[in-house]
């Protein structure tokens, strides 16, 4: 089973990813903001890692850096943000992200994304 971990603040969010993520057969850790996110990467390899942009303590894109440059990861990051800005997809997009879902979306488009970028049968 493919593990994932979904760093969100929004409690509803969070209950919506779960379900419909485990629901499709994926296990799911869940990070309610940066510290937890840092704890639970310390400890455990994630095949994916679906964040938020906005986060108390630190941000998606903190969590991104740190995965990528202290953890030298490579892990498949989507982000999902309620913000469309320019700026930010810029800079995530330099941090080597595998895509960008701008908040709210539809869970059926979710999930396909994140199949995609798992290289798993649609």
């Amino acid at each position: 089973m493919m593990k994932l971990l979904v760093c969100e603040d929004n409690k509803l969010v969070v209950k919506t990813l779960s379900v419909v993520l485990e629901r499709d057969g994926f296990e799911v850790d869940l990070a309610e903001d940066g510290n937890k996110a840092f704890e639970l990467l310390h400890k455990t390899v994630y095949d994916m890692i679906l964040v938020d942009i906005h986060l108390p303590f630190h941000s998606g894109l903190e969590i991104i850096k740190f995965l990528r440059s202290d953890l030298k990861q490579k892990t498949p990051v989507l982000v999902l943000t309620a913000f469309s800005d320019l700026e930010v997809q810029r800079q995530a997009g330099e941090l080597q992200i595998d895509g960008y879902m701008v908040k709210p979306f539809n869970p059926a488009d979710l999930t396909r994304k994140v199949r995609t970028i798992l290289k798993l049968d649609l």
